[in-house]
């Protein structure tokens, strides 16, 4: 119903950072290009193919991989029935706000979008959970805005409710395979050292790749404590226009 799809770039046409001084570490060797698979859509595929090129986006996969962790665990968080229609907003909606309150707001609003600002004319991915009696679902919407040159194939929005243990699993299920995947493109750089003679350090690449690993856990474990008053104080600014006296 979900997935996080990859597929990393072949080591020998791995690019180097740098210019003069040029090197390799984990988060470059993660180079590739990725999508997602969602009830049947293919979100980040591309609508123009060049020839000879993938239709998805070419990037480092640390960045697909960092941002779902960190999203995770706000997703995971129940939202409160009351705010089950300001999570479900466009920003752009809000009549414009400057207090602590309104601000809290937005930052929580915001806590449940996938980070795409790196590419170019990013599609909006926001996920959020609802519990109630027998339901307990995550709900993903996505939004793609056609500038006329950047155009994905998937409609120009769309929602998709999935169940909660299945959002957490693909998310799992893309943690073990990108660090199974790194795990072998580290051992094959053991046997055979950096392609081209680029230096690499391998203590530090095993070290970080270590590290690494350890990071959905950890994240899963520091579970967001949300203090829903003050969420809903600037929730009640951002809708009125005005941040309220206390």
């Amino acid at each position: 119903m979900i997935r996080f799809r990859f597929v990393l770039t072949p080591l020998g046409r791995v690019a180097p950072w740098g210019d003069e001084d040029r090197s390799l570490h984990w988060f470059g060797l993660t180079d590739g290009w990725y999508w997602i698979e969602l009830a049947g859509h293919e979100l980040l595929r591309h609508m123009q193919e060049a020839p000879g090129q993938t239709p998805y986006v070419d990037y480092y996969l640390a960045r697909l991989w960092e941002d779902p962790i960190e999203l995770t665990p706000a997703v995971l968080e129940a939202v409160p029935a009351d705010l089950l229609d300001f999570v479900a907003a466009d920003p752009d909606s809000w009549e414009p706000v400057e207090s602590d309150a309104a601000s809290t707001a937005a930052v929580w609003h915001g806590g449940h979008t996938l980070d795409l600002g790196y590419l170019r004319q990013p599609p909006r991915i926001r996920a959020w959970r609802t519990v109630r009696d027998d339901l307990d679902v995550v709900t993903v919407t996505w939004r793609n805005d056609d500038d006329g040159d950047v155009r994905f194939t998937a409609p120009p929005s769309g929602q998709v409710v999935i169940p909660s243990e299945s959002f957490l699993a693909a998310v799992r299920r893309f943690h073990h395979d990108l660090m199974t995947a790194m795990g072998r493109r580290i051992r094959a750089l053991e046997r055979t050292g950096a392609p081209n003679g680029i230096p690499l350090d391998l203590e530090q690449l095993r070290a970080e790749h270590a590290d690494r690993m350890t990071w959905l856990a950890r994240a899963l474990r520091d579970a967001p404590e949300t203090d829903w008053t003050a969420v809903r104080a600037g929730v009640t600014e951002l809708h009125q226009g005005v941040a309220v006296q206390e």
